[in-house]
């Protein structure tokens, strides 16, 4: 992109030409650089939920047995459990 001096700016009053906003090529690399940086944001996106889901597998593939009965030794009665008292 070029900037208009006083003199290129003069001629432009004079001639009636408008100065272009942008030539095809820089829109051309806009563009590019939207769509690579979308595709570097889907890559991301889906190397985060690849990761949560293999996470999310290991946790649940080492359990103990103690997993299963989380509430086994607390001394909670059963009766007053989940009643907010």
């Amino acid at each position: 992109m070029m900037y208009a001096d006083s003199k290129d700016f003069y001629q432009l009053q004079v001639s009636g030409h408008s100065p272009e906003i942008s030539s095809p090529e820089e829109e051309g690399s806009a563009m590019w650089i939207v769509g690579w940086t979308s595709v570097a944001v889907g890559i991301a996106a889906v190397g985060l939920y690849v990761g949560r889901e293999l996470r999310a597998r290991y946790k649940f593939n080492h359990r103990t047995q103690y997993d299963f009965f989380s509430h086994a030794g607390d001394s909670v009665c059963a009766a007053d459990y989940g009643t907010g008292i």
